[in-house]
């Protein structure tokens, strides 16, 4: 690899990691992390909702609304709370920013039907 694209990964990634979403994810994952039944909790659900999104949509509704009311419940604790909402905000920014990188690339994402 060309030695001035790592160097631009690595001021990319610098300028990610100074960005007030990514401290707050890191502050919230922080947080999560003191308590370990809590963060387990957190990874298991973090876990199925990867295993529903890679499913093959064999009752899917039923599995949704579960997996729904689930996290509905697990939200009420505020520090699980800020923590999914840090999460979001942090994968929404890393999807946008990802997307303007393929735009600005001319990397073709269509697919033959």
């Amino acid at each position: 690899m060309e030695q001035s694209l790592i160097d631009a990964t690595e001021r990319y990634a610098e300028t990610i990691r100074n960005t007030d979403v990514y401290k707050n994810y890191q502050e919230q994952l922080f947080l999560i992390r003191q308590n370990p039944e809590k963060y387990q909790r957190v990874n298991e659900f973090r876990r199925k909702n990867y295993e529903l999104q890679q499913s093959d949509g064999r009752d899917m509704d039923e599995r949704i609304e579960a997996l729904a009311e689930e996290l509905e419940r697990f939200r009420e604790d505020l520090v699980v709370d800020d923590f999914f909402r840090a999460e979001l905000a942090f994968c929404r920014m890393m999807q946008e920013v990802n997307l303007r990188v393929t735009e600005a690339i001319d990397f073709d994402m269509e697919f033959p039907l």
